[in-house]
């Protein structure tokens, strides 16, 4: 995992675990993990208070020089579905077969991206007619990996999330 790159994108309101739990676990692994958010060098809040910089804008990001993408949830994907850049990004991972994470509300980004007919994932439950009518077929399973996609549901799914992400990004 040494030389594998990940993408963590950010804005605020993410939900804190869902966001700092992967960063983390993929550190200790040995994978460099770059915060991105609409501005390099800025402090976004999580729901719960708990604060992380930015390393980079998405402007700056250049998919080809990573090897995977992980959304965060809580309202966080709501905003960053706004951000072409943010979708574009994401088409590109997918196109490339590269892992994508997402868990909870981070389908979001994925259905606006339009990647998700014919996959299968899960979500929080409060998003699965959205997934459903982007073309997934959802499950209400702590964790679902669609060839390189990765979702999960909540933060009690992490360890399960990051165990399957950890599996498919070693991999690549």
């Amino acid at each position: 995992m040494t030389r594998k790159k990940v993408i963590q994108l950010v804005s605020d309101d993410f939900e804190d675990l869902e966001l700092w739990y992967p960063v983390l676990r993929l550190r200790e692994e040995g994978a460099k993990v770059d915060i991105v958010g609409e501005e390099a060098n800025v402090k976004y809040i999580g729901k719960y208070g708990v604060p992380i910089e930015s390393d980079l804008a998405f402007r700056d990001i250049n998919p080809d020089d990573y090897d995977a993408l992980l959304v965060p949830g809580g309202w966080s994907p709501d905003k960053l579905r706004r951000y072409e850049e943010v979708l574009l990004m994401t088409r590109e991972m997918d196109h490339e077969k590269k892992p994508i994470g997402q868990i909870c509300h981070a389908g979001w980004v994925l259905i606006s991206a339009d990647i998700l007919k014919g996959k299968n994932v899960t979500s929080t439950p409060g998003i699965k007619d959205d997934m459903i009518n982007a073309g997934a077929t959802w499950f209400n399973e702590a964790v679902v990996v669609d060839g390189h996609l990765v979702s999960s549901r909540r933060p009690p799914d992490l360890p399960d999330y990051m165990r399957e992400f950890i599996r498919v990004l070693a991999a690549k």
